[in-house]
């Protein structure tokens, strides 16, 4: 009896083992498991607007690699994560990475940044002046009131040379924050969307390109300096944080980062939206 029960144990064992290195096989080898994203068909989060038109063009290469894209467009910026974490989408394009980063720290969500798609360049416009050196002492400039946008349009003033923010300082950057503001600046916030229609009102403002856009100014042809391609504000696609290694993720951004979608980009935005990957 004691040598059944022995041999019984070392079957079990055995069966346990064997499953065991079994499992470590299907990982090693590649295996997909249940939450792996498809190879065949993705559901992609956009925001409307440029993004959506960018995102179509993304999806009109990748048919020709056997993948099919289906876009969910949005018109907010809460709604595209909040449907990607709860496994709505398979993944979105909207977003730079300050804003994911506080999104996941706000929300406990578990998104991940896997490659660069395009920059709205934010830029400085004025009615009254032709170039940074014409702004005068004491000039009123707007800038956005929320605190993403308003650091970076401190970013943006820093990179123009109209100030400098104190270092320890710079990630959570105000108007109260500044180490050196030469011409004496009077910064002025204000409702992102409402600065272009208070312009007339200002020396100068940074806008947002979607605002931009909305009130027929050109970021290229109208900003008078404009957010450089090294911004930390270049929108991202972003995927589940257990999804960042998929090869679904590498074909997408395969077929995102062709010589045709740049030459959409170009040609549909004119230098107000730039291919943000180079």
């Amino acid at each position: 009896m004691k040598k059944f029960v022995l041999i019984l144990s070392l079957i079990l064992l055995i069966g346990v083992l064997t499953a065991c290195g079994n499992k470590e096989e299907a990982s090693s080898t590649g295996e997909k498991n249940e939450n792996q994203l498809s190879e065949e068909k993705l559901m992609i989060g956009v925001t409307a607007g440029p993004h959506e038109q960018v995102v179509e063009k993304v999806k009109e290469v990748a048919a020709k690699d056997g993948l099919e894209i289906e876009l969910k467009v949005f018109n907010d910026y809460v709604m595209p994560n909040t449907a990607l974490e709860e496994g709505e989408l398979d993944m979105n394009s909207y977003q730079h990475k300050p804003f994911m980063d506080q999104f996941n720290k706000d929300k406990s969500t578990h998104l991940a940044a896997v490659g660069k798609t395009i920059l709205n360049p934010m830029a400085i416009y004025s009615n009254e002046y032709k170039s940074l050196e014409d702004i005068p002492k004491g000039a009123k400039v707007g800038l956005p009131n929320d605190p993403t946008n308003g650091t970076r349009s401190l970013y943006l003033f820093e990179e123009a040379g109209l100030i400098k923010i104190k270092e320890d300082k710079r990630e959570t950057a105000t108007i109260l924050d500044l180490a050196e503001n030469p011409k004496e600046i009077e910064f002025i916030e204000l409702e992102a969307a409402q600065i272009p229609k208070q312009l007339t009102e200002l020396d100068a403002a940074a806008i947002n390109t979607n605002f931009a856009i909305d009130a027929g100014l050109s970021p290229k042809q109208d900003g008078i300096f404009l957010e450089p391609i090294e911004s930390p504000y270049v929108n991202w696609l972003v995927v589940r944080e257990e999804n960042k290694n998929d090869p679904a993720v590498k074909k997408v951004l395969k077929a995102f980062h062709t010589d045709e979608v740049k030459a959409f980009i170009e040609e549909e935005f004119k230098g107000s939206i730039l291919p943000g990957w180079e």
